[in-house]
């Protein structure tokens, strides 16, 4: 009888430390998804922050290129207006200065249009903001893979019976309202 009793215990002993350990490797492993989901999460607020961060850089870049223009136009337009209005040599000489300065800077952007380092700066911004877009498309599927993922665990059976009620589902990230329908550019 003391035989049995002894295997009966160390029965018992048994289906608990498999009890408790089945408990306590379920527990961690949805901690470990719920923390996965967290960070999957904090990687689209990365990749949102340089989106944030790369545009005020290109605005920047475009005005910075439509100021090089508009600057070298209103130089022509200021030389050609001093030449007119000139009464002496003197100013004529500076007007032609000036002039010759302006169309300097116009042949520059003429001969180099395609290559000016405003423009090559705006598309070196462009293809990072491309980049970024690439990124934050595929940081959100990486997130909502993990949601997935934490969503069916915590569904089943022994993870849902003792569970339930500690870590709500999370929820998917989903395109904004009107995000399927096709923008509308006037130039």
């Amino acid at each position: 009888m003391k035989k049995g009793l002894l295997f009966t215990i160390i029965g018992f002993v048994i289906v608990i430390i498999i009890a408790v350990g089945g408990y306590i490797g379920t527990y961690n492993s949805l901690v470990s998804k719920d923390q996965n989901v967290s960070s999957k999460l904090s990687q689209i607020d990365n990749q949102l922050q340089r989106r944030n961060d790369l545009i005020p850089n290109l605005v920047e870049t475009v005005k910075g290129y439509t100021k090089h223009e508009e600057k070298v136009f209103g130089d022509l337009a200021a030389a050609r207006a001093k030449i007119s209005g000139a009464s002496s040599v003197q100013e004529r000489a500076e007007g032609d200065a000036q002039l010759t300065s302006a169309l300097r800077s116009l042949n520059v952007i003429v001969e180099n249009y395609p290559v000016l380092k405003a423009n090559e700066n705006y598309l070196k911004l462009q293809d990072e903001l491309a980049g970024t877009e690439n990124r934050i498309a595929v940081a959100r599927k990486d997130y909502n893979d993990s949601v997935q993922v934490f969503n069916s665990y915590k569904k089943r059976f022994f993870v849902n019976m003792f569970f339930s009620g500690r870590y709500p589902d999370k929820e998917y990230f989903k395109a904004a309202e009107g995000a399927t329908e096709v923008p509308n550019v006037n130039f």
